[in-house]
């Protein structure tokens, strides 16, 4: 395989920012993955003035700052179109992410120069597929509006988070891809949080993804798809034994915010009243008390601390005891660049 075609993981840059904004947490599909808890989160939908109170908040005018605008479904948000506008005025980068159906129609009302990208969900090459997951009729209705945007000139992305439903069928994306003019594609692994979380999941609707077959499928179909000239990312689950471990909270500032006001700086924390910072009459507030930064600073053998307090069940043993794999940071990301 050609070197250009190969994974290299993506390391944390010191200073680097991502804001993750979930809008609402109203949805109009029910995914059977949906991470959304609104006891944790909150039903509320953000008015427009509060939204740019809080952007504010995040924002750093010497320094861009990478912002993804999510839900629930955010398009389902009226002033949507308005909200990007204003996180360009204030030095953000902006991706939206769908889940494809497109409220509201925002492709008439921003151009593809205020949205810097927007992002589809997919979970499946075909119909069949998808549609168990993530409802009836998503499939077609998600591929249509993604033409749509790459016939106006927007910068698309893709997202197809893998779990057991569907990792057999990851091989047929990149020919998909190719054929809808996607520029980016985001494989994403299953997470044990929200809907997955809440209970034993019903016969065949098993999520996890055994190690070796992630490592067989993966990166090999990220490879054709960057030979088609499609930019992936997808995260590096398990270290190699000459990784250093490193966690995201340590170097680089990661922010998810949530309609309720809570803040965290780990996406694993999310089902947990531990979250780092609170917006509280639209200030931000550090939070005292034993919450998910006080656990970052922490080295096991395992890798990720929080991966081991809050989803054990991931990590397997050897007979002396030591982890059969160590766990990245969830954050942390291979990417193979396509063909210039």
């Amino acid at each position: 395989m050609a070197n250009e075609f190969m994974a290299r993981t993506v390391g944390f840059k010191p200073g680097e920012r991502n804001v993750f904004f979930h809008l609402l947490t109203g949805c109009n599909l029910s995914c059977k993955h949906c991470y959304i808890n609104p006891l944790q989160h909150g039903s509320n939908m953000l008015p427009l003035d509060t939204v740019k109170k809080w952007l504010k908040l995040f924002a750093r005018p010497e320094q861009e700052t990478h912002l993804i605008l999510l839900g629930g479904e955010p398009t389902m948000h009226p002033d949507l179109a308005e909200i990007i506008r204003a996180a360009k005025s204030m030095r953000y980068a902006v991706t939206v992410d769908s889940n494809g159906y497109l409220f509201h129609d925002l492709l008439d009302k921003v151009t593809p120069k205020e949205l810097d990208f927007l992002s589809f969900s997919l979970d499946g090459p075909e119909p069949a597929v998808n549609d168990p997951i993530r409802g009836d009729n998503v499939f077609a209705t998600c591929t249509e509006n993604l033409k749509k945007a790459v016939a106006k000139g927007f910068h698309t992305s893709l997202i197809y988070t893998v779990s057991a439903l569907n990792i057999d069928h990851l091989h047929k994306m990149p020919a998909l891809l190719e054929e809808l003019g996607v520029q980016r594609f985001f494989i994403q692994v299953i997470g044990l949080r929200g809907k997955p979380a809440a209970g034993k999941p019903e016969k065949g609707d098993e999520w996890q993804v055994d190690p070796q077959h992630w490592l067989d499928v993966v990166p090999g179909v990220a490879r054709e798809a960057a030979q088609k000239g499609i930019h992936v990312t997808f995260p590096k689950v398990f270290l190699d034994s000459e990784d250093i471990f490193q966690c995201a909270g340590r170097v680089s500032e990661n922010f998810f915010i949530f309609p309720n006001g809570r803040v965290y700086q780990c996406p694993l924390c999310e089902d947990y009243s531990i979250h780092s910072y609170a917006v509280e009459q639209d200030e931000l507030v550090k939070l005292d008390g034993l919450n998910e930064n006080r656990f970052f600073s922490l080295d096991i053998p395992e890798g990720c601390v929080m991966n081991k307090l809050l989803q054990p069940d991931n990590i397997e043993y050897l007979d002396d005891g030591s982890p059969k794999h160590r766990i990245s940071c969830c954050l942390l990301k291979q990417e193979v660049l396509p063909v210039k």
